[in-house]
This record gives C-alpha cells, sequence and structure tokens, in this order.
C-alpha cells in the first residue's frame, strides 16, 4: 500500500508580495464515503487538509489508524492527513461540509465561532431544505451548494472505495462567480464544473431520489428490481414532474421519466443510498428527499396523492424497523 503523507499549514494567511490571502486550507468536516473521497484527492493532489472529527475518541480512533485509504482500480493508497476536533482553535476559511443531511446544521452551527469572516462553505449533502438550514446559522459566510453523481461507500473505518466514476456540479444561487480556490478541484482530479442553474441541478436529483430510492426499500430490492415496478415509477414520475413545474423548475421536469428509468437501467445491480442506509440501521436522509418534496407541494398547493402515500409507507416502514423517520 502506498502512503502519502500531507503537511499542514503553519499559520492561518498565506502573504505573497503585497496580498494577503485567505488560508488555502481545506477543512473537511465529516469522514464518510464523499468526504474522504474528497479528501484523499485533495491529497494526492499536495493539498493542504485537515479533518474535523466529532470528539476525542473519534480523533484517537483516527490517529491509530494513520490516516484515511482509498482503494481505487490500482489498489489502495494511504493518505496521512492530519485531523482535530471541533475545539481546534484555528479559524477555518474554507469548510467542504460532507456529512449526512441532517447532521449539517448543527454541526456547522458548533463550528461557526471559527469560521473567518468570508468563510466559504461547500454543500455536499443529498435533498434540499438542509442548504438553507446551514445558511442561517453562518450568515457571514458563502454557502456553495454541491450536487454529486459520484459513487464510493466505506469497506471500514477510515477506509473508502471509489464505486463509481460520476461528476460534480457547484454553484451559489445568491453569487454567480467562482471562488478563487476552484482550480484546486480540477488540480485534484474532481471532475467538476461551476454552474449558474445548481438549484435546477439539485432539484433534478432530488426528484430522481424521491422516484427510486424509497421504492427499493419497500419492496427490498436493487434498482433494477424497480423494473418489475415501473406503473408505480410512473406515477411518482408524472407526480414530480408537476411539482417541478409548481415551484418554478421546468428544466428539472424535462424528460423525468426516461431519465429515471434509464438511471435504474444503468444502476441496476446497486443498492440506493437509502437501501443501505436502512440495512445497515442507520438513520435515512428521507425528511430532506420525499419529506421535502411533500412539503414543497403543500405549500405551493400541488396535489401528489402517490407521493404522499409513499412518504406514509416508509414513514411506517422505517418505524417499524426501529429507525428515526424525520
Amino acid at each position: 500500500m502506498e502512503r502519502v503523507s500531507v503537511g499542514r499549514l503553519k499559520c492561518g494567511l498565506i502573504i505573497t508580495g503585497c496580498e494577503t490571502q485567505m488560508s488555502s486550507t481545506w477543512h473537511i468536516l465529516g469522514a464518510g464515503s464523499l468526504g474522504s473521497l474528497w479528501a484523499c484527492r485533495l491529497a494526492r493532489a499536495g493539498k493542504p487538509l485537515q479533518l474535523i472529527l466529532r470528539d476525542e475518541q473519534r480523533l484517537a480512533d483516527y490517529r491509530r489508524g494513520g490516516g484515511l485509504t482509498l482503494v481505487e482500480h490500482d489498489g489502495p493508497r494511504h493518505y496521512a492527513i492530519p485531523a482535530e476536533t471541533f475545539a481546534a482553535p484555528t479559524p477555518i476559511h474554507r469548510l467542504l461540509v460532507a456529512c449526512k443531511a441532517y447532521d449539517a446544521a448543527p454541526a456547522v452551527a458548533r463550528l461557526a465561532p471559527r469560521l473567518a469572516k468570508g468563510a466559504e462553505l461547500v454543500l455536499l449533502q443529498n435533498g434540499l431544505g438542509s442548504q438553507d438550514e446551514v445558511a442561517e446559522q453562518v450568515p457571514h459566510a458563502r454557502c456553495i451548494f454541491a450536487s454529486s453523481t459520484e459513487g464510493a461507500f466505506r469497506e471500514a473505518d477510515w477506509q473508502v472505495r471509489f464505486a463509481g466514476h460520476g461528476f460534480n456540479w457547484l454553484g451559489d444561487p445568491a453569487n454567480p462567480s467562482p471562488p478563487l480556490w476552484f482550480d484546486d478541484l480540477h488540480d485534484a482530479g474532481i471532475p467538476t464544473q461551476w454552474t449558474a442553474d445548481i438549484t435546477t441541478r439539485l432539484w433534478r436529483k432530488l426528484a430522481l431520489n424521491c422516484a427510486i430510492n424509497p421504492l427499493t426499500v419497500l419492496h427490498d430490492c436493487q434498482n433494477g428490481g424497480l423494473l418489475g415496478h415501473l406503473a408505480e415509477v410512473d406515477q411518482l414520475c408524472d407526480e414530480l414532474a408537476i411539482l417541478l413545474q409548481r415551484c418554478g423548475q421546468p428544466e428539472a421536469a424535462q424528460d423525468l421519466h426516461e431519465e429515471v428509468q434509464r438511471v435504474i437501467v444503468a444502476t441496476a445491480a446497486n443498492y440506493s443510498s437509502m437501501y443501505q442506509d436502512v440495512r445497515h440501521g442507520r438513520r435515512t436522509e428521507v425528511h430532506y428527499l420525499l419529506g421535502h418534496a411533500c412539503r414543497t407541494a403543500a405549500r405551493h398547493g400541488a396535489e401528489v396523492p402517490h407521493l404522499e402515500r409513499l412518504h406514509r409507507r416508509l414513514v411506517d416502514n422505517l418505524q417499524a424497523r426501529g429507525l428515526r423517520s424525520e
């Protein structure tokens, strides 16, 4: 296994000629699948990094392992990325928020005292709703939304496998200009595009997830198993398209049926992220996916009886398993 050591900056500012710039350190909150995937690629490109872990026990566990391991087609590589807890005193100028949607706002609230003025946050959460919750916690920071189709899963603590090449779109509904550090992502081999229509991208992904993920849980199947339930899938797509039109996202509604079926076929052997969360007894992000869709429909007066029934069935299923459903 190849081991790569990653150093840390000795101060929070970089002096270049007469200009003072914000620290180039990437702070990464969340050492799950996507957080670890981004961290390892940034480390491989020589970018200064700092993982943020939830407490001293988790930090001790991480240090015993010596870093993160990324498994790709050419085998595992180990990256000795430095880590700290929420309580570390150093200021944060750039933060990748890679935790689950329901953890994002509480975690960022804990870090708010450390965020420098003008700090920039990249929000890598599924669904919609958590982005606004985070922004409310840190009005002095810039929140950049991300939508990703990349796939990764943890094989063990501190070890992640890159399971599916995809793409990442980043954007800021309040500011069309990309941040100065955007080229860091290209340097790290993270396929990324800055987009002015990030909200449309997030709505499109939410619709895809709502049409696929809950049904895989309820029918206990891989994505491809939904080919036997296409009538049910089509009913959901009909209502999701109506909802997208009603809430001002007509582009996200275009060819939704075809795109959902294409994803089902292309990922037929995969288990959805929601299915995997349920199988491992983890809390799902239903509140920010199907829940968000139903709440938005109610606000806009859109009738979505199949989506609402699906939401009730899923909530009942989760509660029967002893899992949280909010």
